[in-house]
């Protein structure tokens, strides 16, 4: 078990993404490809920034900004921040 798994809260994490927290297919299908990134804590994971933008899912550090695809990803990042960033 990850320690992302230990913060799914009971939710089993769907194919390709933590919890279900991935985009939906159609929307990653539309999405200008500048605007799709991958969630550095759960690696495979992607991640529609200006959605992770909306919904609060995304750090700042060091100048750069980093996006994530669900509310558990932020605090894993910000504990180690680092580790996230230099994988980048």
């Amino acid at each position: 078990m990850t320690a992302h798994d230990n913060h799914n809260h009971g939710v089993e994490p769907a194919s390709g993404g933590c919890g279900g927290h991935a985009p939906k297919a159609d929307d990653l299908a539309t999405a200008n490809s500048d605007d799709v990134t991958e969630c550095l804590v759960m690696p495979g994971t992607p991640v529609i920034k200006t959605q992770a933008e909306e919904a609060g899912l995304y750090r700042d550090y060091r100048g750069e900004r980093y996006w994530f695809c669900c509310a558990a990803c932020g605090p894993l990042f910000d504990a180690d921040p680092d580790r996230y960033a230099n994988a980048a």
